[in-house]
């Protein structure tokens, strides 16, 4: 099966990090918001969406940017929801940054915020709405380095690779 995941997340749960890992292991590339708009940009797209739909033609995975909405339809496509204590995140982007307590707490708010109005505006939905994603991952209680195995075993028992 050409595995294509779709990973949505709320801000510091080190979503990126599992995603890394899973790209190495599955062999598969990453694709974020900087990508899909570099290619928006520099190739005859119409959308992100069309975008989307073209880079998930090959397994891969693919960070926000709505895509397990734009792609919802397709059998192909695992949609992961990772998410973290408050407490967690906050700590995880200070450490990540270099920033006090309060900076990075109020990154976790704007950016939370930012993330949910963009999936309601494109989708109409809930963002983290538990109806939309095949699988919810907490990583503060299964830690980031576990998440990957996780799937990694899950998808070899669903025999998805």
């Amino acid at each position: 099966m050409k595995l294509v995941i779709t990973m949505s997340r709320r801000y510091g749960t080190g979503a990126s990090r599992i995603a890394e890992e899973l790209s190495e292991r599955l062999d598969i590339p990453v694709y974020d918001k900087a990508i899909v708009m570099e290619k928006l940009g520099s190739d005859s797209y119409e959308s992100e969406a069309s975008v989307i739909r073209e880079l998930s033609k090959e397994p891969c995975i693919i960070l926000g940017r709505c895509a397990s909405e734009i792609l919802k339809d397709r059998r192909n496509v695992f949609n992961i929801y990772i998410c973290a204590d408050k407490e967690d995140r906050i700590r995880r982007i200070m450490e990540l940054e270099d920033i006090s307590y309060e900076e990075a707490a109020a990154k976790v708010k704007q950016t939370d915020a930012e993330r949910s109005a963009y999936y309601h505006e494109h989708t109409g939905k809930a963002w983290g709405d538990v109806n939309n994603y095949h699988m919810i991952l907490n990583t503060s209680d299964l830690g980031v380095e576990q998440c990957a195995d996780v799937l990694i075993r899950y998808f070899e028992r669903k025999e998805f690779i």
